[in-house]
């Protein structure tokens, strides 16, 4: 029988033809701008050559996916990264091509671990010996391994670890223990059903070498142990045939707890050793390389931000651009059409900032990429200079700029809300984890302030600290007397400095606190947490991050970035310099008292700065479609009704309502006084009875 609904088209003007028309009122290249978003990977080939593939899998359609059950989308996930492989080996794809495919299907997959933290950690830590033993086949997916750190007690205080690794001198090898509850390992994704090997962080407890002789066993009753901290072992976790944990081991789907004997070359010993014969350590002559793995996913997750955020900042832009919610107020025609959502201030004064963060962000990710790499070149050659520096809520107001659709599972937010709001704290509490910098940058300060940094500068820190010191010294005066050096609203470098400046000012403040006046450290959290907060709260929180530091760095890399480009064209590099000054001013704009006591702007450009943040969503705003559009993603990984490219959101959403959700398929039976759940499935179908044998 013919379906009615079929022949229903929605109100004009359609979602088509508004997207048309928003992309005719721009002279923004597309073509231009995606080429600079994208060119320094090869992101946009890459995109090209792996999408027609995986759009032709069925097994990778993403219509139904919504409506499964966890242990349904597990199996599923687990499908789909096997297809994913087989066909990086039908097609021969790359690593950056089957990086690639990952992205664009978007599952949370249980070789993730696998593919990131394990492989990672045995390239930076692994000797060249366990390289070569282990690396082969990591890269065969023989072996399939993940990353066990966080335990049960323990999230961001690694040294904290509970996890032991107890030398046995007699057999030559550690005897791996979780003590305590505590010490279970927990969070520890792929681990669960997945890997059959792990990277295990543990205590490395060695004899005490003033009870122990040479060459004592260290194993008799009694033996005093002492803990040369955190360290990684490789560890096979579950029989390679049946795919059964060992003897020893409890693994769940939210983690493991170990109690098993390992070998001494389970030890990772790129920079660290024990020998075998005495049981003395060797210590690596910077004890952080430890944290290695964790500062490459940390680079990681910056640089994915801003597609993760471009994708929640595309749906909001295309729908808001064609939703439309009453007429203007002043205007006095009967036939007024309704004015679309992204024209109202207060939508773009939401949206269009994190859209402008997307860019942020992605600069920002850049400069951190190549930090990364240079700093990886020099810890290979044996330098470690720069590896203190690497230790430095989009989504959710996307989704409620959208309304009430921004809640269903067609919006596409839902899901990339929940698979990316673990980011931020996947790792520990993120405003703890904001110490490590903050201890970093108090010793900064000290070295300023003690005038111990040398002339030629080490890093980027050292040159704004040195350059702003002079400027806040005597800063218990008050700072609102004096004549401001710098002209936010007019002078795009100004508005760096403006940052660095105040960023130097709270990390003086801070020192003063901690080292002059000795304040003790939990006292003056909140104050280390506003200093050096990390970027990837930028993810997740209703608002911009409240953190100095980042935030000082976010801004200098957007302007450094348009600064040095000599091949953008006028028209794309003056909507991207709006940009940059939409950022800019309204993360100034939510920390306004901060700039103003540190004498970092005048108070009266920060009284014209919401003004000013208004005339720049404005003129950013007839932009604004293609803006999202240069970003180049697809609608296969948008997976969004209302973020379709074509426009066609109410079809989109009637079909999967209507035609997609699996449940408008079944007749319930709804008399309480019969067991039937589904009508006429016969003897044996499913009724109160078999759903409680599910539960």
């Amino acid at each position: 029988m013919p379906d009615f609904t079929d022949s229903l088209l929605p109100a004009e003007p359609s979602g088509a033809s508004v997207l048309a028309s928003e992309r005719a009122r721009s002279n923004l290249s597309i073509d231009e701008l995606s080429t600079h978003l994208h060119s320094h990977d090869g992101f946009l080939a890459l995109q090209d050559k792996v999408l027609p593939i995986l759009q032709s899998e069925p097994l990778l359609n993403k219509s139904t996916q919504h409506n499964l059950s966890r242990p349904d989308r597990f199996k599923l996930a687990l499908a789909r990264a096997k297809l994913v492989r087989r066909l990086a080996d039908k097609h021969g794809w790359t690593p950056a091509e089957h990086e690639m495919a990952e992205y664009l299907v978007d599952e949370v997959s249980p070789y993730m671990l696998h593919m990131g933290m394990f492989i990672t950690t045995i390239q930076e830590q692994g000797s060249d010996e366990q390289r070569q033993e282990w690396l082969p086949k990591i890269e065969k997916w023989e072996i399939i391994g993940a990353y066990a750190q966080t335990e049960l007690g323990h999230g961001s205080n690694v040294r904290g670890l509970e996890t032991q690794a107890r030398w046995d001198g007699t057999r030559k090898g550690f005897v791996l223990h979780s003590p305590t509850l505590t010490a279970s390992k927990w969070w520890n994704g792929t681990l669960g059903r997945t890997a059959n090997h792990a990277v295990v962080v543990a205590q490395l407890m060695l004899p005490d070498p003033v009870q122990t002789s040479e060459g004592d066993s260290g194993d008799q009753r009694g033996t005093k142990y002492i803990s040369y901290g955190p360290h990684p072992f490789i560890v096979q976790v579950r029989d390679m045939k049946t795919h059964q944990p060992f003897e020893g081991i409890v693994i769940g789907d939210i983690g493991p707890k170990y109690g098993i004997r390992i070998p001494h070359s389970a030890l990772l010993s790129r920079y660290c050793s024990v020998n075998p014969e005495t049981g003395r350590y060797s210590k690596p002559s910077q004890p952080t390389l430890v944290y290695g793995t964790l500062t490459y996913m940390r680079s990681k997750i910056v640089q994915h931000a801003r597609l993760v955020l471009a994708r929640a900042v595309t749906v909001a832009v295309r729908y808001t651009a064609i939703r439309r919610q009453f007429k203007d107020r002043d205007d006095a025609s009967k036939n007024s059409p309704e004015l679309p959502v992204l024209d109202y201030p207060t939508v773009q004064i939401r949206i269009l900032p994190l859209l402008a963060t997307a860019f942020a962000l992605h600069y920002t990710g850049l400069a951190m990429q190549n930090v990364y790499s240079r700093t990886r070149r020099q810890i290979e050659s044996g330098d470690f200079s720069s590896l203190a520096y690497m230790h430095t809520d989009g989504i959710e107001t996307c989704r409620r700029a959208l309304g009430g659709h921004g809640y269903g599972g067609g919006s596409g937010l839902v899901q990339l809300n929940a698979d990316y709001l673990s980011k931020v704290t996947v790792e520990g509490d993120n405003w703890m984890i904001t110490q490590q910098t903050a201890a970093y940058l108090i010793k900064k300060m000290g070295s300023v302030v003690s005038a111990s940094v040398a002339k030629v500068e080490k890093d980027e820190i050292d040159v704004q600290f040195t350059t702003y010191f002079p400027k806040i010294q005597g800063g218990e005066t008050d700072r609102g007397d004096r004549q401001c050096d710098y002209d936010i609203l007019r002078n795009d470098g100004d508005l760096v400095q403006a940052f660095q400046h105040r960023a130097t000012a709270l990390a003086y403040d801070v020192y003063r606190e901690r080292v002059v006046r000795k304040r003790g450290w939990t006292s003056i959290m909140t104050q280390l947490h506003r200093l050096s907060k990390g970027t990837e709260s930028l993810l997740v929180e209703q608002e911009l991050t409240s953190s100095a530091q980042s935030q000082s760095i976010l801004v200098t890399q957007f302007y450094n970035a348009l600064s040095s480009d000599t091949e953008l064209s006028a028209a794309v590099k003056d909507v991207l310099w709006d940009l940059y000054r939409l950022f800019s001013l309204s993360t100034l704009e939510t920390e306004k008292y901060e700039f103003f006591s540190h004498n970092a702007a005048s108070k009266h450009d920060l009284d014209a700065v919401l003004e000013r943040i208004n005339e720049l969503t404005s003129r950013i705003r007839p932009h604004a479609v293609r803006l999202v559009d240069a970003w180049q993603i697809p609608d296969y990984l948008l997976d969004s009704a209302l973020g379709r490219y074509d426009g066609r959101v109410y079809e989109d959403l009637f079909h999967r309502a209507h035609r997609v959700n699996p449940l408008n398929k079944t007749t319930v039976n709804p008399n309480y006084w019969e067991d039937e759940i589904v009508k006429n499935q016969g003897p044996g179908g499913e009724d109160m009875w078999s759903i409680l044998a599910k539960l």
